[in-house]
């Protein structure tokens, strides 16, 4: 039997203050460190995936090209290529656009509340889609995106529209 992953919880500078197993910290809603990756193709379209419906929350919405939470003793900039690899078979350089809190109440009585720090990058070629994290995945332009979002709500995860929010909230070009 795989061990569970286990989160970094940290207080509200980000500094760490213990560890617990996901679906415990998920379910307790604890804040919990945790990152997001946009990636942009030349032509500034936003790579989107459509999460795994087998996930453990937020099955089959779309969100970004990305997401999830580095291990105990593992730092963000590693953590990001690493799971970018593992979740769409690719890695390309990132930088950090800003970081936030947030808490959602999601699907299957679990709670989220992260402190999400938000990277980007460019790529300019199709993903290797790992089926265990998404079912599906597109390029869109942002405006696209935008109407959408504003149309079908409810076709994307909670933490990706609060993303989105933020991040034009704070004037920050994507």
């Amino acid at each position: 039997m795989q061990k569970e992953d286990q989160l970094i919880l940290v207080d509200t500078n980000d500094v760490q203050i213990g560890t617990m197993g996901k679906l415990e910290t998920h379910e307790k809603g604890l804040l919990h460190r945790a990152f997001s990756i946009l990636v942009f193709n030349p032509k500034g379209e936003l790579m989107l995936q459509k999460r795994a419906v087998s996930k453990y929350h937020s099955g089959g919405l779309w969100t970004n090209t990305c997401c999830s939470h580095p291990r105990v003793g593992e730092v963000l900039a590693t953590a990001t290529h690493r799971r970018l690899k593992e979740e769409m078979g690719f890695d390309c350089e990132l930088k950090e656009l800003i970081a936030f809190t947030y808490h959602a109440n999601l699907d299957h009585g679990l709670k989220e509340n992260e402190l999400l720090h938000v990277y980007v990058g460019e790529y300019n070629s199709d993903p290797i889609v790992n089926p265990e994290e998404a079912d599906d995945w597109k390029w869109t332009s942002l405006i696209e995106l935008k109407r959408d979002v504003d149309e079908h709500p409810d076709n994307y995860t909670y933490w990706f529209k609060i993303m989105l929010k933020k991040m034009e909230e704070n004037n920050i070009a994507i």
